[in-house]
């Protein structure tokens, strides 16, 4: 069933693996949070240094790939991108994964956390990378119980004056299609979506038909939540954290 997310938002946390995977799961979202006045903050669990699609070095490209993940940010009008350097492809959910991010949590103050489905969508297995369900897995972890339990990481308090934090919603893209309970039209804010992802040079310069597929795919997502016909939409579980 549909659900009605919270009106009330200033702030959203947005904790993926990799560099461009919220630009190609929810940039144009972002970009009409960022529009209405919301301060939206990127925590990048890998630099992306196992991706490419060329001979780039690997020591080069992890680097590159912040690089881009900060242009392409500021696409959106994000400009509070952090990394938190763990090695791509190998991501698992452990103690130290979920105490970076409940740092995060508690640095940026979200009401909202967007972040990628623990769940595998066996239809479309390319969206359940297993780093994407760590990312998402250990992000759900972080946001309850450890962010706002201000014994857990007691170090963030201690060491770094981070105060606990409840975050009362969670949004996650890539879940399965029963999943999703929440659609956003993004048709106005396409054209930055696209220009998100062009910012990504080293994984997307090789599609010449970057636009028609993203649009395609947004098509899509907006039929199905029966939208006007073209529009471009893009979908998300919405989950209520007590």
């Amino acid at each position: 069933m549909p659900v009605s997310p919270r009106t009330d938002v200033e702030r959203v946390l947005v904790v993926t693996a990799h560099p461009d995977d919220v630009d190609f799961g929810a940039a144009g979202t972002v970009a009409s949070w960022v529009d209405a006045g919301i301060h939206v903050a990127y925590c990048i669990c890998t630099s992306g240094d196992a991706g490419g699609f060329d001979d780039t070095p690997r020591a080069e490209m992890g680097p590159l790939r912040e690089a881009e993940q900060r242009a392409a940010a500021k696409e959106v009008g994000v400009d509070d991108v952090t990394f938190l350097g763990y090695p791509d492809g190998r991501l698992i959910v452990d103690i130290p994964l979920r105490r970076d991010i409940s740092r995060e949590i508690r640095r940026v103050r979200p009401q909202r956390v967007l972040t990628q489905s623990p769940e595998i969508w066996w239809n479309r297995i390319g969206a359940s990378h297993p780093d994407h369900r760590a990312a998402g897995e250990a992000a759900l972890a972080a946001v309850y119980p450890d962010a706002r339990n201000p014994f857990a990481h007691p170090q963030l308090l201690a060491d770094e004056g981070l105060e606990a934090w409840t975050v009362s919603e969670m949004w996650l893209m890539g879940a399965p299609e029963e999943r999703t309970n929440h659609v956003v039209d993004v048709t106005e804010s396409f054209p930055k979506k696209v220009a998100s992802l062009r910012a990504h040079v080293s994984q997307t310069a090789h599609r010449t038909d970057l636009e028609e597929l993203l649009r395609g795919v947004g098509g899509t997502v907006a039929r199905r939540f029966d939208l006007p016909a073209g529009r471009v939409a893009e979908a998300f579980q919405v989950v209520t954290i007590g």
